[in-house]
This record gives C-alpha cells, structure tokens and sequence, in this order.
C-alpha cells in the first residue's frame, strides 16, 4: 500500500525494510512478503523500478524451471565453467557458487506465489561463446508483458521506459513486438498481433494514460508492485534515509525524512540496502570511473551511493578484485524538445547489423563491432589512450540506415531532418564528405570502408573477427544474404554517422557481502541484520558481463538470500 511517511507512526516496527525499489529491492520485499513478514519499502524517488524499469530487464539466471523447455542440456557444472572462464579470481568462488544454487529457487518461489513470470527465448545467447560452458540459449529470462490496468492508479509510480526506446509518443514494444511490426501486412499472425497492440495504445490514450501494455523493465516492476499490492506491505517513494540505527543485534531501525517529516522505524529482522550503487555519487563517480569520468549515463537518477556511505559509517567496506567498477555500454546522446538529455544505449539493433562499421577519430576500426556493449565500450576507453576514440563513429549507408535504422534513427524514419538540423545524425555525399564533417581522415575512412566491403564479401573479418562467434551472428541479419551475417557493403550514397560515448550501465563495484548477501566490515565480520542486493553489492560477476541480464538475475537471487537469512529460513 502506497504510504506516506506522516501515515507512519515514529516508532513502528517491521520485520524488514528495504531501502531502493529497482528489481533487488522489490525483489527482496516481495520475498519477505511472500514468507508473512512485516515489510516496508523505501524509494528517495518519485518512481518505483530504478535502472530495472529503464532496462529490457533479462535476468540471467542458469538452470531455472525455464531452461528446461529451450536448453535440456544444461547444467550447473556448465554454467560455474562458464562463469569460471569469464570472471575468473575477479569474484570469490562462493558468491557464484550462492548465485548458481539459489538464482533457480528464487525464479521458482516467484514463478509459484507472486505475479512474477518469465519466459526465455528460443535464441539469446552467453556473451562470451569463446569459454567453455556458454550456451545459446535457456539462461536469459524475459518477464512476460503485463497488463498495467491491474495495478489502478498505482501504474503512475513505475517509472516510464526511455522515450526514445519507445514508438507513437510512449507505446512500449519489445523485440517481439518489433519483429510482428516489421511484418505487418506480410504475415496474418503479425498484423493480428501488431493491430492488437496498436490498438490497446489507442485506448490508453483516449482514456487520457499512459499505455497500460508494459514490457521488459516496466513489466517486471509493474508485476512485482502488483505482487507487493496483493500482500499489503507499505511502501513510500520521496522518503530518504537519514540514518542506519546501529544496536547491540547490529542494524535495528533506520532514521526516514520525507517532507520535512522524520520517523525512526524499527527493523526486528533486517534492513536491505538496495539503491543502485555509487553511479549517481558526484565525488565516487570521479574516484571509481575512468579520467575524465564519462558526463552521461543512462542509469536512473535514484543510485546515489547515500546507503553506501551510511553503511561505510558503521564499518562496511567496498568489494575488491573487479575487473571494472562499472558495466559499460555505448551511448548517443541528443538534445529533446524539452531540453533534456536523451541518452541512448546501442545495445544489438545497429552495431552488428551488416553495412555498419565504427571506427575511431583517425578513421580506423578499433573494436570487433559485434562484441558485446560492455567489451566496445571498454574497447574504446582502452584505446583512446592511442588514438582518439571518444567520441567514436558509426558508419552507414543510405540502405543500412533504410533497413536498420542508427541510434535513435529509426529504420525506415520518414524524414531525416530533425536528425540532420541538431548534428545528432551528420551525412554525407560521399565517404570522404562525411569524413570532412566529423573531423576525420578522408583517405582513412574510406580504406577502412573498402576493407569492410572486402569482408562482406568473404565473410571473414580478418581484423576483429566480427561474425566469428554465434552472439555475434544472432545480432546479425542472416535474411540479408551476406555470407556473414554481420558483415555488408557500404557502398549506397549518401552515408551516414552517429557519434558513439562510452557510458555506464550500472555499478560493479559495491559493498562486500557474503553469501547470505550479509554486508562485511574490514575485518571480513558481518554487520549484523544489515544486507545488500543488487548494484548496492560487490558484483558475483566481478566486474566482467557473461550474458544478458547479469545484473538483475544475481540481484533477484541475492535478495532472496537475504530475507532466507533474515528471517531464519536458511539451512544449518
């Protein structure tokens, strides 16, 4: 039940409070719900959902009830080689080793008591195909799209999808939806779903709402809000935490304002720490990100590091042993209407389409285009210590922008102007124009092309290997007729770019925690009744990114942790 915090007697009592509404808070509060316990949930924001509600929100859990029905083959011994291979000693053994045993319990208890559900895709492959242990398929889980309408006036706390990840003003779809639009008119089962959901967006909009079909991000929040609504349990968004009350059973209560009210609640179980991480800390950002710290992300606003900083004035410590702070993506970034800042993540939909090409401020390539967000961006922090990568470039042509669409270019946009008029999108006549005007080699470029089309050709990208693994190929376009899938001519006048920033995703870094997601002092001691999930925690993937959704399958199965061990359910 929504609340505010004057409704709150100073005083009251819970068995857990959560503090942080992304998918490791609700999570953990939908847990603590499910087993009977007291709980109240605390959001600094407006909206509930934090980066999860702005994400496509894939959780990555191995060996789920799930992986059954599109990967019989797989196994826990085969994920924890994976994972072995990809992370290595960046992350203690025991966290992956927690993750792997309780991420498909955690799905289970879902899937079985709360409106939480999951679908995997016949296709989503493990980032990293080179480890032994990857797989093709049944570890990525989609939350199912959900009927918003269920939740009443309630819909208007999940915070909106990103604008430009939407179509017609704010309806969402996911690659499903765009997969039946692309084939309307051209398929009878396409143009019944395409018109089933267009219309449903019509009726929101003359009801005077937002669209009430909620996927990826939005529809995992919203089903986990519903959950929470059916069990009771409080929730207050604008509230801040001012304190973590420490007592002799370690953490017994925190110190909440809101509105110049302040209440001093009791937690007779456990408070969770769940607030996204450090990406929002204005002196953290410059210590834990790369020189000059990146001025964009696309994370949302509520992960400041407060809880972090609370926590460390009890003694907690930060997690060691990362490969990197952060997870990382490559972004354009535009101006809106509004004057806000669209920043917008090339996840899949451009870079390994072929016709496309990235190259850096000299005109080359420095990256396999098809490598995973977190590798490019990486690749181009990395190399710009050489050569100048930031911004970096991606390249195409009339038809490659025609069929795929640049950033947040769509495919098939009807009129190119807008793009044009703001500098977001730069054309070109020719290659050697379009070098003129992002301030590159023309001779560099357009042997940078020549090479590309070369490979088109063959098929084989003797530089980076692009199209060499089967992550790589399914982001291709295998109907295109190249011989890989990857790979294209760039060669149909005028050509195109779109300037490319790194930007973090989310943190990497975060408190250490146990196995039980118990959050550890210095000396390696738990903080008694004091636990952190998701971004807030020292990541189980240290740092590397092996699939998708590697953020938010550990972050539900840690909170799962969590409230086993606040509320005495863990084995002995």
């Amino acid at each position: 039940m929504i609340r505010t915090l004057d409704q709150i007697v100073d005083g009251a009592a819970y068995d857990c409070v959560v503090l942080g509404a992304g998918a490791g808070g609700m999570a953990a509060a939908v847990f603590a719900a499910l087993d009977g316990a007291r709980v109240l949930l605390v959001e600094r924001t407006a909206h509930l959902g934090g980066t999860t509600a702005l994400s496509a929100a894939s959780a990555w859990v191995p060996n789920s009830l799930h992986a059954a029905t599109v990967a019989a083959d797989d196994s826990v011994e085969n994920a924890s080689r994976y994972l072995s291979g990809v992370v290595g000693n960046h992350a203690p053994r025991s966290l992956r080793d927690a993750f792997l045993e309780s991420g498909p319990a955690a799905i289970a208890r879902l899937e079985r008591d709360s409106d939480v559900h999951f679908r995997p895709y016949a296709t989503h492959p493990d980032y990293e195909q080179q480890h032994e242990g990857a797989t093709l398929r049944g570890r990525a889980l989609e939350p199912l799209p959900f009927d918003g309408r269920e939740l009443g006036d309630d819909l208007g706390l999940i915070r909106p999808p990103i604008p430009e990840f939407t179509i017609l003003g704010g309806m969402m779809v996911d690659r499903t939806d765009i997969g039946h639009l692309l084939k309307l008119g051209k398929s009878s089962a396409s143009t019944l779903h395409a018109l089933r959901i267009l219309g449903r967006y019509g009726l929101d909009r003359l009801a005077g709402r937002r669209g009430s079909r909620l996927v990826m991000g939005n529809a995992l929040v919203g089903r986990m809000l519903l959950t929470l609504q059916k069990r009771g349990v409080d929730i207050l968004v604008r509230t801040e935490t001012r304190e973590l009350v420490a007592g002799p059973a370690g953490v017994e209560g925190v110190v909440l304002e809101s509105g110049g009210v302040v209440r001093r609640i009791q937690a007779t179980r456990g408070v969770v720490l769940a607030g996204g991480g450090f990406t929002r800390h204005p002196a953290r950002r410059a210590e834990m990100l790369p020189a000059p710290a990146p001025a964009e992300s696309p994370c949302a606003p509520g992960a400041t590091g407060a809880l972090q900083d609370l926590a460390l004035g009890l003694g907690a410590r930060f997690g060691e042993g990362a490969q990197d702070h952060a997870f990382w993506a490559p972004v354009s970034i535009r101006k809106r209407a509004d004057g806000s800042t669209a920043v917008f993540p090339h996840f899949v939909m451009d870079r390994s389409k072929p016709g496309t090409v990235c190259v850096n401020q000299a005109g080359r390539r420095f990256v396999n285009e098809s490598a995973s967000y977190h590798l490019f961006a990486k690749a181009m922090l990395e190399a710009d210590g050489t050569a100048p990568c930031i911004p970096s470039f991606i390249v195409t042509d009339a038809a490659g922008l025609r069929k795929y669409g640049l950033g947040m270019v769509r495919m098939g946009a009807r009129t190119l102007r807008p793009f044009l008029d703001d500098g977001y999108l730069v054309e070109g006549r020719t290659l050697a124009e379009l070098a003129g005007k992002l301030g590159i080699d023309a001779a560099a470029l357009e042997t940078t092309v020549a090479a590309m089309n070369a490979a088109a050709k063959t098929g084989v990208d003797p530089d980076f290997g692009r199209g060499s693994t089967a992550y790589h190929r399914v982001n291709g376009d295998a109907a295109a007729g190249w011989p890989n899938p990857t790979l294209g001519r760039i060669d149909a006048p005028p050509f195109y770019a779109v300037r490319l920033y790194p930007a973090d995703i989310g943190a990497a870094t975060g408190l250490a925690v146990d196995a039980w997601a118990q959050v550890l002092k210095g000396d390696d001691r738990p903080i008694g009744r004091l636990y952190a999930c998701g971004n807030e925690a020292q990541s189980v993937m240290g740092g590397t990114y092996p699939g998708p959704g590697v953020t938010i399958g550990p972050a539900i199965a840690f909170a799962y942790r969590a409230v086993q061990h606040a509320l005495g359910r863990t084995p002995e």
